[in-house]
Parts: C-alpha cells; structure tokens; sequence
C-alpha cells in the first residue's frame, strides 16, 4: 500500500486527502480533524467522468462537521458493475474490487468494517451505491445516491464504447441495473436518494425506481422534486446536505441495532 498525502488548499477545511494505490488501483482517502468514535466512514462511488471530491470543498466541510472518513476508489467508466471493463482492469470487476481489495483495506487499515461504511455516489457511482446496497444488502445496509444514472443502457442506444464491451446488447444491460437487482425480502435497510426534475436523463428512471419500491413495500426515502442545476456539481453540493443528514442518522441507527 503506497501513500501520498496532500492538503487541498482549495477545501478550507480542516481535514487532510491522501492519494493511496488499493489493489493496484488509485483511491482517494479523507481525515477528517476529529473522526467519528464509531469509526464511520463514507465510500464515494465517482461518476462517468470521474469527479473527485477532494476538488469539491462543500463535502469537506461536511465530513468535518460529522466525522465521517471517506474512501473514494476509482474504477474509471466501469459503472460499478461486476462485469470486466478494460479501460478499469482487465481480470476484476469494479464490483468485486470493493468487495475484495477496498473493504480488507478499510478493515486493516482503519479498524472499519459493515455497517460502519455507508454508499455514497453521484451520477454513475450513484446508480452504483444502489445496485451494490441492492446486491449485497448486508455487506452495505446504507446507500444514498444523488442523481443516480440507473437505466444506463440508454447510453448503449447512443453509442457508448465502453458499455458495448461490457454488455452483449441494451436488453442485457438492462437486466443489470439497479431496479432489476432489488429482491423482494432483502434490501438494504436504509436508502436514499434524489434526482433533479430538469434532469430529463435520468429523472425518469429514479421516479421507476421510487415507483418499484413501493410497490414492492421496501423502505426507501427520496426526493424527486427540489430542483437547482439539472445533472451537474451544482445540484449534487445542494443536495450533499441532506444526503449526509441521511447517512449519519442511518449510521447512527446501525450502531444501536448491533
């Protein structure tokens, strides 16, 4: 495990990032100045353009204000699936990355484990948030995705090279997102998540989403109505506030239910 810590001038927060190598893959690691007793910790799932939070200061600030550690792998456009994306790594899935190399890392190096890690991911990594809480409910009882790009077949339909290597054609795209992993009696205990309605990519599938839990009975919360910036930073720092109300709350509940 090799380790490069910086202070991000730009942040103004307290804190500290680090520039680490997990599993032969970059991650970015937060510290905030008084981390949380309870050891919580945070794992960003980054979007398809591979945003970094620690150029982001407002969830700096945040993680100051709850304590909250954050590991924030990077899997390239992988879509957080567990199907083998080159350009990400040509033997693992993002999917069994977190699993096998990032959450061992957490254990050995931050004393962390399930439920102490809640899901948090925009865009891209916001569908996967879902999925991956969807798939592995016990491993990950906490998710909260902001403007979660769900039905990403559509983005086969428009010619996305690296999604036409993972998946034979949009159908079998579709049968992998996060709504079609949502199993009746398992499901993560708590779940959040938001779309902005001028985000008329992605809007329709979160109110599918919202529309199948209930349905189905599952827990969920969400907000589809607060508007401001449409698919883009702007709406996602509006919205970290209560995503991470959200999270803290859900964490805390985890650390009473054990």
């Amino acid at each position: 495990m090799k380790a490069r810590s910086r202070f991000n001038e730009m942040s103004k927060a307290a804190g500290t990032w680090s520039e680490l190598t997990v599993g032969g893959h970059p991650c970015y690691a937060y510290a905030p100045p008084e981390p949380s007793p309870h050891g919580d910790t945070v794992m960003y799932l980054h979007g398809v353009h591979l945003g970094r939070l620690d150029e982001r200061p407002a969830f700096a600030r945040l993680f100051d204000r709850y304590g909250l550690r954050c590991i924030a792998p990077v899997t390239q456009r992988s879509w957080w699936t567990d199907r083998i994306c080159a350009e990400f790594d040509p033997h693992v899935s993002a999917e069994r990355h977190v699993l096998d190399r990032v959450l061992p890392w957490l254990v050995e190096y931050w004393t962390v484990a399930p439920p102490r890690i809640a899901l948090f991911g925009t865009s891209m990594g916001g569908q996967g948030a879902l999925r991956l809480a969807y798939k592995h409910p016990n491993v990950f009882p906490i998710a909260a995705a902001i403007s979660p790009a769900i039905d990403y077949q559509m983005r086969m339909e428009d010619g996305d090279a690296t999604l036409d290597q993972m998946y034979r054609d949009s159908e079998q795209a579709r049968q992998d997102t996060a709504t079609l992993h949502i199993h009746p009696l398992n499901w993560p205990r708590h779940q959040w998540f938001c779309c902005d309605p001028v985000d008329y990519r992605w809007h329709e599938s979160a109110e599918r989403l919202r529309s199948k839990l209930y349905s189905l009975g599952v827990p969920y919360t969400c907000d589809l109505e607060s508007s401001g910036g449409g698919h883009s930073w702007e709406y996602y720092e509006r919205m970290a506030e209560p995503a991470f109300r959200f999270i803290v709350e859900a964490l805390e509940r985890e650390r009473l239910r054990v």
